[in-house]
């Protein structure tokens, strides 16, 4: 008799732990992305459109340079944290010459031509182009092209990660001809 109570008292058990395993399951598949302020990135990007590559998570923070490059700066970034985890991330660099650009490391992700700069790729967790950019306000040494980056390396579905970020790749590149007053 005390063997039949002990496997039930042990069944019971484990389908309680069983239970609350699947109850957190259900409660994490329902969480939601933190919303996002109504622009983010310098003011580059709604925030609604970058929503969708977000994981969910409790908390969003941005670290965000200040769009202004100098002598002794040359790249410019926009990072969003889920939970302080990377979410989204936006990068902007000078480059002296074309050939400084090179986008090797992206090959085995298959990357598509898109639309966007003089020169564009995009693959399921990024968008990368670049501009020839002199911008007015620069000294002669600021470089004459301007590689501009989006990624998501945790989006939740890829495939509508893979449509959403060449355009974010182009408002990027509107927002930087425009910002740095290219010419």
């Amino acid at each position: 008799m005390n063997s039949v109570k002990n496997r039930f008292a042990a069944t019971a058990a484990t389908v309680s732990i069983l239970l609350g395993l699947l109850g957190c399951s259900a409660d994490e598949k329902t969480k939601a992305a933190p919303e996002l302020p109504a622009r983010i990135c310098w003011g580059a990007f709604a925030g609604n459109d970058v929503d969708p590559l977000l994981p969910a998570g409790d908390a969003i923070t941005q670290r965000v340079d200040p769009f202004y490059y100098s002598e002794h700066v040359r790249s410019l970034s926009c990072l969003v944290y889920v939970d302080g985890n990377y979410g989204f991330k936006a990068f902007a660099t000078r480059k002296d010459s074309e050939s400084e650009i090179d986008w090797s490391s992206w090959e085995q992700a298959h990357p598509k031509t898109t639309d966007a700069g003089k020169k564009a790729i995009s693959w399921d967790k990024g968008a990368v182009s670049y501009i020839p950019c002199k911008p007015t306000n620069s000294s002669p040494s600021f470089g004459t092209y301007v590689e501009l980056e989006v990624t998501a390396d945790n989006a939740p579905d890829e495939k509508r990660a893979r449509r959403i970020l060449p355009v974010l790749l182009k408002q990027f590149v509107a927002f930087a001809e425009k910002e740095l007053k290219c010419r």
